[in-house]
């Protein structure tokens, strides 16, 4: 129903380098490839942080269970 047919895409793609120039629309798509690597690279980052992040919290947590268990054997300790 609203399907675009290969010669009316043709028509629409004339139309905009007439309207822009061959140097702006390489321009802009050199632009909109560097926003999307650096987009990348900032949700590759922020991954590596979330994994830094539960690594710390593991680590924190283990360290904590083996605190209990000191504090639990020296207890027993004064108890007897």
């Amino acid at each position: 129903m609203f399907g675009i047919s290969p010669v009316q895409l043709l028509i629409i793609l004339a139309i905009i380098v007439l309207l822009f120039g061959t140097k702006k629309l390489r321009g802009m798509g050199g632009d909109l490839g560097g926003a999307l690597k650096g987009f990348k690279k900032a949700m590759k980052d922020d991954d590596e942080k979330d994994a830094d992040f539960k690594n710390k919290e593991k680590v924190a947590d283990k360290s904590s269970n083996s605190e209990t268990t000191a504090t639990t054997k020296s207890e027993q300790k004064e108890s007897n």
